[in-house]
């Protein structure tokens, strides 16, 4: 029977980067008038292809690097809601280097770290991108580990990029608390054997996987105090 999830039985805790600890979102938000009423169309359809055009990739072995991915598959949105403009296709790759944090997501990674927990990003943005945004939003001041899958050239939920972080932070996947708002990825880490929180911020329906989170919250904020800290 697995330890209690409590900070005593942990060595870490380890965050995915978009919809985790950055609102996707924003992006779009900062260019609303240019997108007018095609904002939430291009928004879903955005991030959507930016997870299929990953997942094809790795199954594919034709890796490019998660900008190149984000540009192809806003391409592909502008396209298919007849959006020209490439002027405002630059603003929102800009955007994208430069996404908010969620605002309970600094609070949160402050006071598990200053407990002696190591903290880390694992991510499908390249290494440009979660540095970009991590140094934007001030968590670069939070986090000892920003661990990008160019190292492997493969994209979650191989994985090969959760044992990245065993093997970065140098301690096993039963001892690192692994938090995502992702339902595949959630999924695809537990069954690794990472402890897995779910934050469900959009109330939805965990995916039928093999791998499931041991617990569920939906903010960051709940999370030092699911972990005892």
């Amino acid at each position: 029977m697995a330890a209690p999830l409590h900070r005593d039985n942990l060595d870490a805790c380890v965050f995915d980067a978009y919809g985790t600890l950055f609102d996707v979102r924003s992006a779009a938000e900062r260019c609303s008038k240019g997108l007018g009423e095609r904002k939430d169309a291009l928004l879903a359809l955005w991030r959507a292809k930016q997870l299929e055009y990953s997942w094809l990739r790795s199954l594919r072995g034709d890796y490019i690097d998660f900008w190149h991915v984000t540009g192809e598959s806003l391409d592909y949105a502008m396209a298919a809601t007849g959006t020209t403009d490439p002027l405002l296709r630059s603003r929102l790759m800009a955007a994208y280097l430069t996404l908010e944090a969620y605002a309970d997501a600094t609070d949160a990674v402050s006071r598990l770290r200053a407990t002696g927990l190591k903290t880390a990003v694992l991510s499908n943005g390249s290494a440009s991108m979660l540095t970009a945004a991590v140094s934007n939003s001030g968590l670069h001041r939070q986090l000892d580990w920003l661990i990008s899958v160019d190292e492997v050239h493969a994209y979650k939920p191989h994985p090969s990029v959760y044992r990245l972080a065993t093997e970065r932070l140098q301690c096993p996947a039963n001892r690192i608390c692994f938090l995502s708002a992702n339902t595949w990825d959630a999924s695809a880490a537990a069954h690794f054997g990472f402890r897995v929180v779910w934050i469900n911020r959009a109330n939805t329906t965990f995916d039928l996987l093999p791998g499931k989170p041991e617990r569920e919250i939906t903010t960051l904020g709940a999370l030092p105090d699911l972990l005892g800290v």
